[in-house]
């Protein structure tokens, strides 16, 4: 094991997930692509960096560094940071400023929040205006669409800037994210394909190749170290 994770509970209707975990040793993992925000610290060897993560579009190579603590809040779809939006973070991640116990956020001195102060964090977060949530989001996905088009397109404009994403590229990295966790589940490819309507199995594998960084043979296959799925992504 490249690092060992653990998701907790958030009682935030703005948290998709609150996580915490360590690195066992230095290495490279793969990062999957991933719709969502999060706000990651990392304290190594004396050190701590906050870093806002944007939404990822394709699969990339991440490196972990040894003996070091993670916390992260993973902020649901439509969730933002106005001062760092994620329109302008796509595969892109922010290095956000620290003093002592402290961080930076658009001339704002925050303190460093941890696992158990999380809910309350995001609740300042939001008392303060740095934190907002685009509300059509989570229903654009769902496909409750209005009727006139030109109410469609202006939706449309407002989800990209809440997300960085289209919504296609949405619905396209949440289902490769879902074939991940059936595939290490045991899932059969076929039974994926059928039951996540991809049109057939080299669709599949062009879609993982791309989001994954794997074919869905080599995730049946092989374990490899990659970013951890959400505990929705992992529920039965």
């Amino acid at each position: 094991m490249l690092f060992t994770l653990e998701s907790l509970a958030s009682g935030s209707p703005l948290v998709e997930e609150v996580w915490s975990g360590q690195s066992e040793r230095p290495g490279t993992f793969t990062s999957l692509a991933v719709s969502r925000s999060e706000l990651v610290v990392t304290r190594s060897r004396g050190q701590v960096g906050v870093v806002l993560r944007g939404p990822e579009s394709r699969a990339s190579v991440a490196h972990a560094p040894g003996d070091a603590e993670f916390f992260g809040i993973t902020f649901k779809l439509g969730v933002f940071l106005p001062a760092l939006p994620p329109i302008h973070l796509l595969d892109r991640h922010a290095v956000l400023p620290t003093t002592g116990g402290s961080f930076w956020l658009d001339d704002h001195a925050l303190p460093i929040p941890s696992v158990g102060d999380a809910d309350a964090f995001v609740e300042r977060l939001i008392r303060l205006g740095l934190l907002r949530c685009e509300p059509t989001a989570l229903p654009l996905i769902g496909g409750d669409l209005p009727e006139a088009p030109a109410t469609i397109r202006t939706l449309q404009r407002r989800f990209l800037q809440a997300t960085g994403l289209s919504q296609r590229t949405v619905l396209s990295i949440e289902r490769a994210r879902e074939a991940v966790a059936l595939l290490q589940t045991g899932s059969a490819i076929p039974d994926v394909v059928h039951d996540l309507g991809y049109t057939d199995q080299p669709h599949l594998t062009r879609t993982l190749k791309q989001l994954v960084g794997r074919t869905p043979a080599r995730i049946v296959r092989e374990a490899w170290p990659h970013s951890p799925l959400s505990a929705r992504e992992l529920a039965p």
